[in-house]
C-alpha cells in the first residue's frame, strides 16, 4: 500500500446552534486516509461518524459551525467556494449515500441519473456518455443493463438501487469513495455482494474508501484500518487486525460482544453500558438445560398450526400480456408451541413477511389453513375475529413509522386497550400504561412526550409496549430489530426474552439478520421463493445445515476476525 496521505483531517469539531445554544457533535477528532486505502470509521447512532462523512464534502446545513481543517491536495475543503465543491464533488471525491431509494430521483430512469454525472464532470458526448454508463451497470454486476438503463428506482431491488449508486458514485473514477453504511437493512447475502463489489471495484480503480458502520463485524476482513468513534470523539485507531485481536478502549470491546455470537448462546447478551459500568456478565445456556426447554415445551398442544398454507398473487408482464401467478407462499406447513420463540429467515422475496401477513389475517392466505388455538381464522365471525386481532399481535419495523407523531407515547399505548375495551376506567389504563413503560425501560416522564422526541431504540420499546398493552398472546416480530445499533438491538432483545419469560409469550421472529435470530430462535425455519428449504432445531441448522441455500445464508454472516 502506497503511504501516500490523500486526505487529512486535523481537530475537526462540529457543532450546531439551536436558540443560541451550541451542540458539540464533534470534538477536535484527526485522522487521514492513504492513498489506496479502506478506512473504517465504526460507532452508534449519534457517534458523529456520518456528520463527520458529510463535512468532508461540506453537505451539512448552514446552521453547521466548523472549525478545524480537512485537506485535500494541499486545500482545506471547509474553506472553497460552492463552485469549487461542485467541481470536486461526485468527481474527485464521491458518496454513497445510505437509504439508495431516498438518494435516488424516482421520476428519473436510473440510467439517465448515471448519465447526468458524466455530463456534469466531463467532456463525453450522450452516446459515449450511455455507453460509459452501460459498461458501469457491467462492472457493478447490475444484470441486463439495456433494460435497468430505462428503470426508474421503484422497479429495482435493494440490492440493485444499492448498485446504481455505486455506478453513480466511481462514474467519474474518483480518488476517495465515501460509503455511508451502504450495506444497512439489505439481506446477508446481498450484503456480501455489496462488500465484495466495492472491495474489488477499489482494487482495479487503487481508489481510497473511507466505509462507515455501525457494525464492527461487518468490516472485519474488509477494512484495512478502523476509527472507532463515540460521543463526538475517535476513540481507538488501529488497523483491522490488530483491532480485532485486541481491542483496547472498553466501547470497542462492547460494540464487538453486543453482536450475538455464532459460537455460545448466551441468556442476556451484554450492552454497552454493561462494558462501561464494568459488569459485562456473560451466562452461557447449557445445551441440556436448552434441550429440557425443548421437551416440556413441545408436549403441549401447538397454538398455531400452518397447513398447507400458499398465498397467490396474479400481475401483469406488460399492458397486454396475460395475467401471471406469482406463488409468494408456496405450501408451506408447520406448528408453532406456547413459550416457543420460532425464527422465519430467508432473503428479500422468499415471502416470510407474506406469510407472517397471512398468519394475522391482514392479507387472508389464497389456500390451506391456520389453526390459532384449533380455530380456523379464516371463518371466525365478527366477535371471534376481535379477539384474534387482540391475541395475535404485530411489531413493527419501524417504530417511528407505525406510531402516530399526533399522539403522546401514553395516548398511544392506551389506544389498543379502548379499542379491545380493557380494563374499567380511564385512571386503571393509565396505571396499566406506566406500568408497562417501566417494563420496558421508560419512565413515567415520557408518557406525555411525543414520538419525534425519542431515539430510534426507545421508539422501539414503545412500539413493543403498545403491542402488549392487550395481552396477546401470540407476536409477529417483522424486521423489529433491523434498523437499530448494535448495542441498541442487544437491549430490545434482552427486553424481548425478559417479557417472553415474564408473560408467557409466544413469538414469531422474522428476520434477514441470521445471526439475531439464531440468539432468539428455538426452531428456524428457512424460505426460499415462497417454499420452506430447511426446518429444525435452531442450533442444529446452524451447526449443519442440510441444503446448500442456508449455507450460503450462514456463510454470508459477517464473522469478525
Amino acid at each position: 500500500m502506497s503511504s501516500e496521505i490523500l486526505l487529512r483531517v486535523q481537530e475537526l469539531n462540529i457543532s450546531f446552534t439551536t436558540k443560541e445554544v451550541a451542540n458539540k457533535v464533534v470534538d477536535s477528532i484527526s485522522f487521514n486516509i492513504s492513498d489506496n486505502e479502506i478506512l473504517a470509521i465504526v460507532g452508534e447512532s449519534g457517534s458523529g461518524k456520518s456528520i463527520t462523512s458529510l463535512a468532508i464534502m461540506k453537505l451539512l446545513p448552514n446552521q453547521a459551525k466548523y472549525s478545524g481543517q480537512v485537506l485535500y491536495n494541499q486545500q482545506n475543503l471547509l474553506s472553497l467556494d460552492k463552485a469549487s465543491l461542485r467541481s470536486l464533488r461526485g468527481n474527485q471525491i464521491s458518496m454513497i449515500f445510505q437509504e439508495p431509494m431516498s438518494s435516488l430521483n424516482p421520476s428519473l430512469t436510473c440510467g439517465y441519473q448515471v448519465l447526468e454525472i458524466l455530463q456534469q464532470h466531463t467532456s463525453l458526448s450522450t452516446k459515449e456518455a450511455k455507453k460509459e454508463v452501460l459498461s458501469l451497470f457491467e462492472r457493478v454486476r447490475l444484470p441486463r443493463p439495456e433494460a435497468l438503463y430505462n428503470s426508474y428506482p421503484h422497479q429495482l431491488s435493494g440490492g440493485q438501487k444499492q448498485r446504481v449508486m455505486i455506478a453513480m458514485a466511481i462514474a467519474c473514477k474518483p480518488q476517495i469513495l465515501i460509503a455511508d453504511e451502504p450495506t444497512t437493512a439489505l439481506d446477508v447475502t446481498v450484503q456480501k455482494e455489496i462488500l465484495l463489489l466495492l472491495k474489488t471495484l477499489q482494487q482495479e480503480t487503487k481508489m481510497s474508501i473511507i466505509f462507515i458502520s455501525h457494525d464492527l463485524s461487518l468490516v472485519s476482513d474488509f477494512a484495512d484500518r478502523v476509527a472507532v468513534m463515540y460521543q463526538g470523539n475517535i476513540v481507538e485507531i488501529a488497523s483491522a487486525k490488530a483491532l480485532f485481536r485486541n481491542p483496547q478502549h472498553t466501547y470497542t470491546k462492547a460494540l464487538l460482544r453486543a453482536r450475538p455470537s455464532m459460537g455460545n448462546r448466551l441468556l442476556r447478551l451484554p450492552t454497552i453500558k454493561d462494558f462501561i459500568e464494568g459488569n459485562p456478565a456473560l451466562t452461557i445456556e447449557a445445551p441440556s438445560a436448552r434441550k429440557t426447554r425443548h421437551k416440556d415445551l413441545y408436549k403441549k398442544t401447538p397454538l398455531l398450526e400452518v397447513n398447507n398454507v400458499s398465498k397467490t398473487y396474479l400481475t401483469n408482464t406488460s399492458l397486454f400480456s396475460k395475467k401471471q401467478a406469482v406463488h409468494a407462499v408456496d405450501q408451506v406447513s408447520f406448528k408453532l408451541y406456547e413459550g416457543e420463540t420460532l425464527g422465519l429467515v430467508g432473503e428479500s422475496g422468499c415471502g416470510k413477511s407474506t406469510l407472517g401477513n397471512a398468519i394475522l389475517h391482514l392479507d387472508p392466505a389464497s389456500d390451506g389453513t391456520i389453526l390459532f388455538q384449533g380455530n380456523n381464522i379464516a371463518t371466525l365471525g365478527k366477535d371471534d375475529l376481535r379477539a384474534f386481532r387482540k391475541d395475535v399481535q404485530l411489531i413493527f419495523q419501524d417504530p417511528f413509522a407505525s406510531l402516530n407523531p399526533r399522539l403522546t407515547v401514553g395516548a398511544a399505548i392506551i389506544e389498543p386497550m379502548l379499542v379491545h375495551k380493557l380494563y374499567n376506567s380511564k385512571k386503571e389504563r393509565k396505571e396499566k400504561a406506566l406500568e408497562l413503560l417501566a417494563r420496558v425501560g421508560l419512565s413515567e416522564s415520557h408518557f406525555y412526550r411525543y414520538p419525534h422526541e425519542f431515539s430510534g431504540g426507545q421508539r422501539q420499546r414503545i412500539g413493543i409496549a403498545r403491542t402488549i398493552a392487550v395481552n396477546p398472546k401470540l407476536i409477529v416480530c417483522d424486521e423489529s430489530v433491523s434498523a437499530l445499533d448494535i448495542s441498541v438491538q442487544a437491549q430490545v432483545l434482552n427486553l424481548l426474552n425478559e417479557l417472553k419469560d415474564l408473560y408467557s409469550f409466544t413469538y414469531i421472529f422474522i428476520s434477514h439478520d441470521l445471526a439475531v435470530v439464531k440468539y432468539m430462535a428455538d426452531q428456524l425455519l428457512v424460505m426460499n421463493k415462497g417454499k420452506i428449504e430447511e426446518m429444525g432445531e435452531a442450533d442444529a441448522i446452524y451447526a449443519s445445515p442440510k441444503k446448500s441455500y442456508t449455507k450460503r445464508l450462514i456463510d454470508a454472516i459477517p464473522k469478525g476476525l
